[in-house]
């Protein structure tokens, strides 16, 4: 119960400022209907209830699977087993992620049609699949995290060149919606469960992290290289829908339900089938543990549910009123200010990130506070929306713009910068880019390149969710040049 109320108190004062922010932007700019405003109080209500529910679930159902599942893995120190474990845990956790899927629907609505949804879930699912189970290799035989993004973002690279600029916006984005609020948590334990048994207590913690960040980049290759071979590959804008029409309050989002409780329960069915799998073969766990689990797996079910339904039910129709609004009123200068602070806000809503930066701590032992690593993903993802409503603004200014040096500032950074910081900046690049990113920013994002003449919603809203991948990179590892710095002073002191 103590669990489950720290959670409450920390999503309460996490959703609390985005819910003060739109209804200041609601008096401010854009007068939004009333069951519009209705729908958002409950909806940030809801968000409220599901997101502690949540984390509390993962806290004691998801992470010790993860973690188990991990332990077992590394112990059979066969490389066979595991490629192949990474292989079909990859696929069958990315295939069944809601942001994935919801992702990829929008993909096809404005590609009319050209990519299907089913072909972007498969290819995503596959390209994380081949790159989780690559990042398990590296972590059992201790290769080092940075030369493997290096080769990775340089087949990117090498991909991009050819690549048209909606191939390009789609296929990065793909990466940060296949490492949503459902598979994070469980790849994130899943690595430390692996890194814990090495004798090496220092390279335990630093390949603790880094998995979310290879499996992101294999999302982004393989659809990349898909894209390529496509005979076709002109693809057009479809209408861009606001609002709905409907005044219903409470009816809106019980019908919402059955929907985006199917696609959870999908989502959790991989994750139980293997642990289950597991359990009658090798673990035998106590039955106190089995009933821990089970319960923390029914919090988790219930938790995501609510939470979905809060943020599709309550945010999307105001994140595009507003968006059209406030692009609405011609002043360019507004527009990239409210996108910097809905930035610096939603980020902390996000599910995904409080499971990486617990996991931080707890992994640090309190060496990394969370509040710090906080506070540079809520700069990183404020600058990456900001500059995302600079590219609708201004319609010459290409995702690649920002895109090709931000990567290769990463990688550079990551030759400098700790080891522990680089697994964790990588892995804050998936994380960021979470279900209240995917969902209200880019509906903000979606309106406003509507009301902007020149502007591509299929290009500019859809690049959103690559800007904010990257910038969190960028912004933790220079959190940690700032952590060696410090520590090389204190150590220079006490040797004084």
């Amino acid at each position: 119960m103590n669990l489950l109320l720290e959670k409450l108190k920390e999503v309460l004062l996490a959703v609390l400022p985005i819910t003060v922010l739109v209804l200041v932007l609601n008096f401010l700019f854009v007068s939004l209907s009333w069951f519009l405003i209705f729908r958002f109080v409950i909806g940030s209500f809801l968000i409220v209830v599901g997101l502690s529910a949540f984390l509390f679930g993962v806290s004691i159902g998801i992470s010790p699977i993860g973690n188990f599942m991990g332990t077992f893995i590394a112990k059979t120190n066969k490389l066979w087993i595991v490629a192949v474990a990474g292989l079909v845990l990859g696929f069958f956790i990315s295939i069944a992620e809601p942001a994935l899927h919801i992702h990829a629907l929008q993909v096809e609505l404005v590609s009319s049609g050209i990519l299907s949804s089913g072909s972007v879930v498969i290819t995503a699912s596959i390209g994380i699949a081949v790159f989780l189970s690559l990042g398990l290799i590296r972590i059992v035989f201790n290769v080092a995290l940075k030369k493997l993004m290096t080769v990775s973002y340089g087949i990117i690279l090498i991909l991009s060149l050819f690549s048209s600029r909606e191939l390009l916006a789609i296929s990065f984005d793909a990466s940060g919606a296949t490492t949503g609020a459902m598979t994070v948590p469980f790849i994130v334990t899943l690595a430390a469960g692996i890194s814990v048994l090495k004798r090496d207590s220092r390279s335990s913690e630093n390949d603790s992290f880094g998995l979310l960040g290879i499996a992101s980049a294999g999302a982004i290759i393989s659809v990349l290289l898909v894209g390529l071979v496509s005979t076709n590959n002109t693809m057009e804008a479809a209408p861009v829908y606001f609002a709905s029409e409907s005044s219903e309050i409470l009816g809106y989002f019980f019908d919402l339900m059955p929907r985006i409780a199917s696609e959870v329960l999908l989502s959790l069915l991989p994750i139980l089938l293997a642990f289950l799998l597991l359990q009658f073969s090798s673990l035998r766990l106590s039955k106190r543990m089995l009933r821990q689990i089970t319960v923390g797996l029914l919090f988790t079910f219930v938790g995501m549910v609510i939470f979905l339904v809060g943020v599709n039910g309550g945010f999307m129709d105001v994140g595009r009123e507003i968006g059209y609004g406030i692009a609405s009123m011609g002043n360019k200068s507004i527009l990239v200010l409210v996108g910097m602070i809905l930035g610096l806000v939603t980020i902390l809503a996000e599910p995904s990130v409080y499971v990486l930066t617990h996991q931080i701590e707890d992994v640090t032992s309190g060496a990394v506070k969370r509040r710090i690593v906080l506070l540079a993903l809520s700069a990183g993802v404020g600058l990456a929306v900001a500059l995302s409503m600079i590219r609708i603004a201004v319609p010459a200014v290409q995702l690649w713009h920002f895109l090709l040096p931000g990567y290769a500032i990463s990688i550079v950074l990551s030759f400098f910068s700790p080891k522990l910081f680089v697994g964790i900046a990588f892995d804050a690049g998936g994380v960021a880019s979470g279900p209240m990113t995917g969902t209200f920013v880019i509906a903000f994002a979606q309106g406003a390149a509507s009301a902007i003449e020149g502007a591509n919603v299929l290009i500019d809203a859809f690049g959103l969710i690559s800007m904010v991948a990257m910038t969190p990179i960028i912004a933790l590892q220079i959190l940690g040049l700032i952590y060696k710095i410090k520590t090389r002073k204190r150590g220079v002191e006490s040797s004084g």
